[in-house]
């Protein structure tokens, strides 16, 4: 079946607050519909929660890249990389991968964690408010935090920290060349790799350090592996949480009623982040499958080797599931939503990911209790799916 005319992916967003109207237009006439990619191949494209919550928990969809049939979204189809992320493993190797890591983000962890997170948060806040009264939240905030998150997390060296976002962010751009992507993997794995060799002869408290020693007492310790892991928690802590800073202070700006609420009563602030991530679904083209057997699915038959992407924007503004999806609001129970994934690839940090956002949000609150736009709504400018992860590009505030 040939993709419909006019239509391929990624379609870019028109509002941040609402999916593109193709989205709404497919879930009601094919919510099962082939797209066309930009490398001029096909996929299989969902838009209705049912069916991509039901996808995501089929074991008969694989996540490894390396499948023919895989979808991508780059002009040309990514080098075989030696570094096998855990986003992509599958059963059997991705749930043995996953179990040893898991430990650092129970709740308890988490909890722990909230200082940590706390002081970095206010170390930049007080940075700012020494500073000029109109600053770019995006650059001066949004990115920095969740990096600083991440490094500290990690145990990467202050003096890198520059040189190691500037490496990512070539990394994850979609207008990377695939040479000059390849250069970024490799550069990036082989600092991780160095970092952790120096971890296992001196060991901190960090992440990595006590992966080490955990995996060699149990004797399933992979250098390897834990590069790998290492890669996809950064990837994921900063450039995600990046976004969805600065979506969230936009929204909450552009609501101000909904932001005094969440000021007055704390308590609000986790209905408040739990609607941010429905809201925005920043990562949704990370939700790609390739079908291993045949799969019938709305009515239409996946071939085996066919590749597939899950709209989980689409999901979350499916009305079946969430009416009136398009209004921000921050009194809906939207716990339900699709941002970090469902079933065995659900996000491995997403407890981190939450902590983060109510501690910023709250913060934001208390300390810049004026904090209004710079420039007409109408006038931000966003990060394309091209560059990466959807945001802002800028946010340019007063107080």
């Amino acid at each position: 079946m040939a993709a419909p005319a006019g239509r391929t992916l990624p379609i870019p967003r028109t509002c941040p607050f609402s999916p593109p109207s193709d989205y709404a237009e497919l879930r009601e006439e094919e919510p099962v519909s082939r797209l066309g990619l930009p490398n001029k191949d096909e996929a299989w494209v969902l838009t209705r929660y049912d069916d991509i919550r039901a996808v995501l928990t089929d074991a008969r969809f694989s996540s490894d890249v390396n499948l023919p049939g895989y979808p991508f979204f780059t002009p040309e189809r990514p080098s075989e990389q030696p570094i096998q992320l855990l986003i992509h493993m599958d059963p059997p190797t991705h749930g043995e991968a996953r179990r040893k890591v898991i430990s650092e983000y129970t709740a308890k962890r988490t909890r722990d964690l909230r200082p940590r997170v706390q002081r970095i948060v206010d170390e930049r806040l007080d940075a700012i408010l020494r500073g000029p009264r109109r600053i770019d939240l995006v650059a001066e905030f949004a990115v920095p935090v969740p990096a600083l998150v991440m490094f500290e997390q990690l145990g990467i060296p202050r003096a890198d920290h520059a040189w190691f976002l500037s490496t990512n962010s070539l990394l994850i751009s979609g207008l990377t060349s695939e040479a000059d992507r390849d250069e970024a993997f490799g550069a990036l794995s082989g600092y991780l790799m160095e970092l952790i060799e120096k971890k296992e002869a001196e060991p901190g408290d960090d992440l990595l350090s006590r992966q080490i020693a955990k995996n060699k007492e149990s004797g399933t310790y992979d250098r390897t592996w834990l590069t790998g892991l290492a890669l996809l928690l950064f990837i994921g802590g900063s450039e995600n949480m990046t976004g969805m800073i600065s979506l969230g202070a936009m929204a909450l700006l552009r609501h101000p009623e909904q932001r005094a609420r969440i000021a007055a009563d704390p308590s609000l602030t986790p209905g408040a982040v739990e609607e941010m991530l429905r809201c925005f679904t920043i990562a949704e083209l990370t939700m790609t499958r390739v079908a291993t057997e045949d799969v019938e699915l709305g009515g239409k038959v996946i071939r085996a080797g066919e590749g597939l992407v899950a709209l989980t924007n689409a999901a979350d503004h499916d009305p079946a599931v969430f009416p009136e999806p398009d209004v921000f609001d921050i009194d809906r129970p939207a716990r339900s939503h699709l941002a970090f994934g469902f079933g065995a690839h659900q996000c491995l940090g997403q407890s981190l990911a939450r902590l983060e956002l109510q501690v910023i949000f709250d913060s934001l609150g208390a300390r810049l209790p004026g904090m209004e736009l710079a420039v007409p709504f109408d006038e931000l400018r966003y990060r394309s799916d091209d560059e990466g992860v959807f945001g802002l590009a800028e946010l340019p505030v007063t107080w």
